[in-house]
């Protein structure tokens, strides 16, 4: 392979695991990644926590140090923006001109923030939280800001909610659902962040919305739908992102919100791989679109493996986390269209699981400062274990034991 020449479109998580990935499985050939961001791929968990609020410095950020990617011999170009992809002629085009040939492309083009077209959004103090510019700038706004609008009740809006706190600003957030993370998790796990926001301060404002934020060059206040006015020095929009699939879009590639993958990450044009945000594949017979550290290194790896050596690797299920005040969230599996959930632990005391049933047998969990029967679940889930409702039926059993139970039956 050593005359073989990868392109990678990103400079983020699931482009640097790919990088790695294929050298580590043996790739001798040239690789070349292309970020448009001024910075090398670099962690962006902590920006909308401990970046936030000043634990973290930005020397702090970065995944390697200029060595590592001469060490591997990864031609690694920042400030470099894509603008059209050649599949017929097997070349990206940066942007000024210059054409970079590939035998094989893997897009990791990443996702970016949704902007709400509403009066006053184009103020100064209205920010968006993606990379590391938007966290220097919302960070820098913090130091003086009294009051933080939020605007979405997600993970970004939680944490960036749970970092304005503990940095002492006053906070309101807005969600327009009737209900905090409603597209990620359970009615008993958005009940319990809504009592863990509040119990810490937060004014969570459910079923309304923004619709104007005022001030003439600056912001200093937004109109709500139900008509009330809060002063504000600084609002986060968080309703979520969209995926960077405009590349391959007009290179003819499929896309239906997302780059559409198989599951080793091809898309439906050949030689050409995606991996993290920016795609959707289906996972247990759903289409699913995952913003995740897992996803993004999942996919890397698998692109590698089946480039390098045409390898299928097994199921590795899905995994998040989100860390908030004190408390940690670990999710394992995907809870769509669960049928029943069965609560084990002490909520009360921020100590607890959710665990998320379909026709009996688990899908999904979601740990409440709860390792233990996060990495349970993991472990059954990943090994394709069948853990019934009725196992649970004993309160004093634990999913740990379960899953010890099982693996011992196994072997």
């Amino acid at each position: 392979m050593s005359e073989q020449q990868i392109v990678i479109v990103g400079a983020g998580q699931a482009a640097i695991q790919a990088a790695q990935s294929l050298r580590k499985r043996g790739f001798d050939g040239s690789i070349v990644m292309l970020g448009d961001e001024a910075y090398p791929p670099y962690q962006r968990p902590p920006l909308s926590k401990a970046f936030l609020k000043g634990q973290l410095d930005e020397g702090r950020l970065a995944f390697k140090g200029e060595a590592f990617y001469e060490g591997q011999t990864i031609d690694l170009r920042v400030s470099s923006r894509v603008e059209r992809i050649d599949p017929e002629a097997r070349e990206v085009v940066v942007e000024g001109g210059a054409a970079i040939r590939y035998d094989t492309l893997i897009l990791s083009t990443g996702s970016t923030p949704v902007r709400i077209p509403i009066p006053g959004a184009d103020l100064d103090g209205v920010h968006v939280l993606r990379g590391i510019d938007d966290a220097k700038a919302l960070k820098a706004r913090l130091e003086s800001a009294g009051h933080l609008v939020v605007v979405g009740g997600g993970y970004i809006g939680l944490e960036a909610a749970s970092a304005a706190r503990q940095m002492g600003r006053q906070v309101t957030l807005v969600e327009c659902l009737p209900r905090l993370l409603s597209r990620v998790t359970s009615p008993e796990v958005s009940d319990f962040y809504l009592s863990l926001h509040r119990g810490h301060g937060v004014d969570v404002r459910l079923e309304d919305s923004v619709d104007v934020i005022e001030g003439e060059t600056a912001v200093t206040g937004v109109v709500l739908s139900s008509g009330e006015r809060l002063d504000a020095d600084a609002v986060l929009i968080g309703v979520g992102v969209r995926p960077n699939q405009q590349l391959a879009d007009a290179a003819g590639i499929a896309c239906d919100d997302g780059i559409l993958v198989d599951g080793n990450g091809a898309t439906s044009s050949a030689g050409i791989y995606a991996a993290g945000d920016c795609t959707r594949r289906d996972i247990n017979g759903a289409s699913v679109r995952l913003e995740s550290v897992h996803n993004a290194l999942d996919q890397a790896d698998r692109i590698a493996a089946h480039i390098v050596s045409g390898e299928d690797l097994p199921f590795d299920p899905p995994w998040f986390w989100s860390d908030q005040y004190e408390v940690k969230l670990q999710t394992a599996g995907l809870f769509n269209d669960y049928d029943d959930c069965l609560l084990r632990g002490d909520v009360d005391k921020n100590k607890f699981s959710a665990l998320y049933f379909r026709d009996g047998s688990l899908i999904a969990v979601d740990s409440v400062s709860d390792p233990a029967t996060f990495m349970a679940a993991k472990q059954i889930l990943k090994q394709g274990m069948t853990i019934s409702r009725s196992d649970l039926d004993d309160a004093s059993v634990t999913l740990k034991e379960l899953f010890m139970k099982a693996r011992e039956k196994a072997q």
